[in-house]
């Protein structure tokens, strides 16, 4: 990134450089692979969510997730809980390892948190979301920030709780354009960003339903927003980030990021974790939906990371040949 341009926009003191953001997301958004998308763009690297009560009692269990490395600041560490005091208390620690922000997670809908009152499951309790803001911010010294969801069906307060976050202190509001009943299916409501971000004056990230440069251009064109957050449509598109739709990337960018994540992901997991939780990436990289079953388990089966290095160019190859064929046939 660079550095010498003109911020895109400022949370609290802290300069963001860039309008297209990877969003946490849980069993994804390690370090090896945001750390890979900051190098390809991502204006910020925004850590999976950690829960408070492991930060006090079991840090061994979350410290792997809050690696990051000088030059993917800014950094965002994410923290979900229901309870203010065990959050405060693993945000003050979370404080000593330097992040640039603080970011509170009322957005996770999975039953196992949102159904005890963490996660999106916070927005039903404004007041308490309330008092969790005001007393971050008050003894924090790194902004504080949220991630919202539309709220829950029967109760849609996504502008309430945008204003609570601001009124108590919070520098920046990223907003999933659903409802937790919706999770990742269905359509975003794009207009419920464009409300939140004409009810406050910080800064305000649109989630939902981006896969394509031209989707960031018109999310930020309908809503007004200053940056878009991309989950899904970067696990396949990590290029997404260097203003590139998937098609528009070349096969030898692919091999070379496939390599640089592989080896990355052995470094931070060790050889077989490492080359295990990084099929789930090659999967979507290489598009490989199109394969049979059994070329697919094949493919997906353990190997040596230099061997499954090798399978997959083999397979690159053929389809790169089939799509030549069937473009000289149409043509």
């Amino acid at each position: 990134m660079d550095n010498t341009l003109s911020p895109t926009f400022y949370v609290g003191p802290v300069p963001v450089y860039g309008d297209k953001i990877l969003a946490p997301m849980d069993g994804v958004s390690d370090w090896p692979f945001r750390s890979l998308c900051r190098e390809l763009g991502s204006a910020m690297s925004y850590t999976e969510f950690i829960r408070a009560e492991y930060v006090l009692r079991r840090p061994e269990y979350v410290n792997h997730k809050l690696m990051f490395r000088p030059d993917e600041r800014p950094v965002v560490f994410q923290i979900y809980g229901e309870d203010p005091d065990k959050i405060v208390k693993a945000c003050l620690r979370l404080q000593e390892l330097g992040p640039d922000l603080i970011d509170v997670n009322m957005g996770c809908p999975a039953r196992s948190v949102a159904n005890r009152g963490a996660g999106v499951g916070l927005m039903r309790t404004p007041k308490k979301a309330a008092r969790v803001f005001q007393r971050l911010t008050a003894v924090l010294d790194v902004p504080v920030s949220g991630k919202i969801r539309l709220g829950w069906e029967d109760c849609r307060n996504y502008e309430l709780i945008a204003r609570i976050i601001e009124e108590n202190g919070g520098q920046l509001i990223a907003v999933h354009a659903r409802t937790k009943e919706q999770r990742y299916g269905g359509q975003a409501n794009w207009d419920a960003v464009a409300e939140v971000k004409q009810a406050v004056r910080i800064p305000v990230i649109g989630n939902g339903d981006v896969r394509t440069i031209a989707d960031v251009k018109r999310m930020k064109a309908h809503t007004g927003c200053e940056a878009v957050m991309i989950g899904r449509g970067a696990i396949d598109n990590p290029w997404i980030f260097s203003g590139l739709d998937r098609e528009q990337v070349p096969a030898r960018q692919v091999r070379a990021l496939l390599r640089q994540h592989l080896e990355r992901n052995v470094q931070f997991y060790g050889e077989d974790n490492g080359t295990r939780l990084f099929r789930k990436y090659a999967v979507q990289y290489l598009q490989l939906k199109s394969l049979t079953r059994e070329e697919r388990r094949k493919l997906l089966s353990k190997h040596p990371p230099e061997e499954f290095l090798a399978l997959l160019d083999q397979v690159y190859t053929a389809m790169d040949f089939s799509k030549s064929v069937m473009t000289h046939r149409k043509g």
